[in-house]
């Protein structure tokens, strides 16, 4: 196994077992407004994607115009959510703990959303001073350049590091953009995972094993 200088996570479902909070937030609010899909369809059409092309996926799919506070709305009930339920992703902290290379985060939310859920789960201590949002260079997923932009600001270069995803769209951005990927699949996806990511995990347990590797 290659031995990598620095590792790139992404936050939400790597860090932060935020996906089913933000999904059953969002169908619960579709619904309210008479937009009828489940956390399967959120699960399999949202996992990854910027929160506007969501948005712009249920106003094409299901032909209707959202509320124009609906973002507002959302970020309030989710900040809200993740508060009172956010949990760090199991084992996850284990494999901070582990890891003898330099490590940093760079996920597609805003600032303020990484680092409060970072805060929240006790995880922002591991990660201060290494918080790379596509806010801040208005780039996202499935573009690669957040994580381009993560391992330059780290000191080096694609060869050196490895991304760890949990969804396509993060997938296809760190191998477009030259990078080895370790991803975290679900029994769904584990097959399309297998095939597109150089190394594919179901546990954190076998991630901390896969990256203290020599």
């Amino acid at each position: 196994m290659k031995k990598y200088k620095c590792v790139i996570f992404d936050c939400d479902g790597i860090l932060v077992d935020s996906e089913p909070l933000a999904e059953a937030t969002i169908v619960a609010m579709a619904n309210e407004i008479g937009i009828n899909f489940d956390i399967e369809y959120a699960k399999r059409n949202f996992k990854g994607d910027s929160f506007q092309n969501i948005l712009d996926h249920i106003e094409v799919t299901f032909n209707i115009s959202l509320p124009s506070n609906f973002k507002t709305e959302y970020r309030r009930r989710s900040f809200e959510m993740f508060r009172n339920h956010l949990k760090p992703v199991k084992d996850i902290e284990a494999v901070l703990k582990s890891l003898q290379v330099p490590f940093c985060v760079a996920s597609s939310g805003p600032q303020s959303k990484i680092k409060h859920n970072l805060e929240l789960t006790g995880l922002l201590p591991y990660f201060e001073g290494r918080i790379f949002s596509c806010y801040d260079i208005q780039k996202w997923k499935p573009e690669p350049d957040i994580f381009l932009h993560a391992a330059k600001s780290m000191g080096y270069s694609v060869n050196d590091c490895v991304v760890i995803e949990d969804t396509i769209i993060g997938i296809t951005a760190a191998k477009s953009g030259g990078f080895d990927v370790f991803g975290f699949a679900e029994e769904y996806n584990v097959e399309t995972y297998s095939k597109n990511t150089t190394k594919t995990f179901t546990a954190m347990n076998e991630l901390k094993k896969l990256l203290s590797t020599k």
